[in-house]
């Protein structure tokens, strides 16, 4: 497997976020299309996942692979971003060198957080786990 260069851009950071914890922010502005973070994901197999849903790890887990099974969690600061139907970054999944990409889909205003919406292709309005309670 060829090396994957992973990255966080050095204007990224990790702040209170108002009513949800932490978030990710910039302390610059972003231009719509920019790759923003590429980072690294411990996968996880189909029985490990279940275990791993009985952890504070569940809400941070990505599914993964062909059949959506499996899980990764990513590293960096992926499972920091918090979730927003309009999100002003997207995530693409690289199965095969298990990486996340972050890439703003808007030009984003210094001192903005980073949102991506944790759905499914096809599913971006429809509410997340954490909405349904």
């Amino acid at each position: 497997m060829p090396y994957i260069y992973t990255m966080i851009l050095p204007f990224l950071t990790i702040a209170p976020s108002p009513s949800r914890g932490r978030g990710v922010f910039t302390t610059e502005a972003i231009a719509m299309g920019t790759i923003i973070e590429v980072a690294p994901v411990i996968v996880f197999d189909p029985l490990q996942r279940i275990k791993l849903e009985e952890t504070l790890l569940y809400d941070y887990i990505f599914e993964w692979g062909e059949d959506d099974k499996s899980a990764a969690v990513a590293l960096g600061y992926v499972s920091i971003y918090n979730h927003a139907i309009k999100a002003n970054c997207r995530y693409d999944m690289d199965i095969e060198f298990e990486t996340i990409t972050i890439i703003t889909i808007r030009d984003i205003k210094k001192g903005e957080e980073l949102f991506i919406n944790y759905n499914a292709d096809g599913q971006a309005d429809k509410p997340v786990w954490f909405e349904q309670h």
